[in-house]
């Protein structure tokens, strides 16, 4: 019998052994880490999409900067 380890490795062997409710439950955890880190619900803008306006209103954080930013460039 194959294991879930040869396949995928250790870290997802967990997740594939776990539970539909148990994936849920910890899905759950990293969302509510997600959006306490800052992260948004709001969908990114498909600046390739036909219906694009880039003049439409935009919901923006609320310190106004993007979320995602470089830290350090360069060597560590």
């Amino acid at each position: 019998m194959i294991q879930p380890e040869e396949l995928v490795g250790e870290e997802w062997a967990e997740w594939y052994r776990l539970t539909p409710v148990e994936r849920w439950l910890e899905s759950e955890k990293l969302w509510q880490t997600y959006l306490a880190l800052g992260g948004s619900l709001d969908p990114e803008s498909d600046t390739q999409s036909p219906f694009f306006d880039s003049k439409a209103p935009r919901s923006r954080l609320a310190h106004g900067r993007t979320s995602v930013r470089v830290l350090r460039r360069g060597r560590v």
